[in-house]
C-alpha cells in the first residue's frame, strides 16, 4: 500500500505578488501550479487578507495554512512592515487571517518571509547548510534574512536594513532596485558584494545561501562575488518561503 503524500498549503506575501501552493512535505516541492495575485495598492491588512482568501478559495484547501509577512512576526504579531502599508504594524495577523479563513488561530501559521524560506532551505536544500552559521538572504523587492546555527533558527533577523555606506542595505542591493534603476548583473553584483563583505565581517557564517526571484538567473552574478564565505544558490529559489509556510502551518511551528 504506497503511503499518502503529507500536504500543506502556504503562502508568500511579498511587496510586489501574494503567492501560494500546496506543497509536498516529504519532498518540499509544489503540488501543481501556484497561484500568483498581484499585492493591492495599498497593502493594507484587510486587503490583503482578501487575496490571501481568494487564493486559499481558488485552491480548494480546507486545512491548515502556513501565511509568510515582509515583517519582523512575534507570536503572530506584525511588529514591522518591509514594502507593505505600515498599518500592519501591530496587527494581529494570526487573528486577522484566521478570521478571514474561517479557521481557528490554530490553523494559521505566521512568519517572517525570509524566516519561512531558510526553514525550507534547511530542511529540504544541500545538508551542508545545516552544520554551523548559515545565513539566507532573500533578493527580491527588499532584502530578508535568516540565519541558523546548526539547522537552528535565530527568528527574525533584519540583516536587509544594516546600514551600509549610509544607505539601507536593500535599498542599494535588493534586486528590485537593479530593475528600477536598470543595473547591468555586473554593476548590480558589485553592490551585492558590498552587502556581503559588510554582513560577513558581522556574524562570520560559514555559508551564505541567496534565494528570491533573481536567483533564478543565479549564473548571472553569483560567480562575480569574490568574498571569503562559500554562497550556495537557494535549491527552491523563489518557492521556497511557499514551502516553509506550509511546514509551519502542518507542524505547528510558530515565532
Amino acid at each position: 500500500m504506497v503511503e499518502a503524500t503529507r500536504r500543506g498549503f502556504g503562502i508568500d506575501i511579498g511587496g510586489s505578488g501574494i503567492k501560494g501552493a500546496l506543497v509536498d512535505l516529504d519532498k518540499g516541492q509544489l503540488i501543481g501550479d501556484r497561484i500568483r495575485i498581484e499585492t493591492p495598492k495599498p497593502s493594507t491588512p484587510s486587503a490583503v487578507a482578501d487575496v490571501v482568501h481568494d487564493i486559499v478559495t481558488q485552491a480548494g484547501w480546507d486545512g491548515p495554512v502556513g501565511v509568510t509577512l515582509p515583517a519582523v512576526v512575534k507570536k503572530g504579531v506584525a511588529h514591522t512592515a518591509a514594502n507593505i502599508d505600515k498599518q500592519w504594524i501591530g496587527t494581529d495577523a494570526d487573528a486577522l487571517f484566521a478570521k478571514r479563513l474561517g479557521r481557528g488561530v490554530d490553523q494559521v501559521a505566521m512568519l517572517n518571509d525570509a524566516d519561512a524560506a531558510g526553514m525550507a532551505e534547511i530542511r529540504f536544500g544541500d545538508p551542508v547548510a545545516r552544520k554551523g552559521v548559515t545565513a539566507l538572504l532573500t533578493f527580491g523587492t527588499g532584502i530578508g534574512s535568516a540565519v541558523f546555527q546548526d539547522g537552528k533558527l535565530v527568528p527574525n533577523t533584519e540583516f536587509g536594513h544594516l546600514e551600509i555606506d549610509g544607505h539601507d542595505a536593500e535599498k542599494r542591493a535588493a534586486a528590485s532596485v537593479k530593475d528600477n534603476e536598470g543595473l547591468s548583473y555586473p554593476e548590480w553584483a558589485k553592490r551585492v558584494h558590498r552587502y556581503l563583505t559588510v554582513l560577513e565581517n558581522l556574524i562570520w557564517p560559514d555559508l551564505f545561501i541567496v534565494g528570491g526571484g533573481v536567483s533564478k538567473k543565479a549564473e548571472k552574478w553569483v560567480p562575480l562575488l569574490d568574498i571569503r564565505t562559500p554562497v550556495l544558490v537557494a535549491t527552491l529559489q523563489n518557492n521556497a518561503g511557499i514551502v516553509g509556510a506550509a511546514a509551519a502551518a502542518a507542524e505547528g511551528i510558530q515565532h
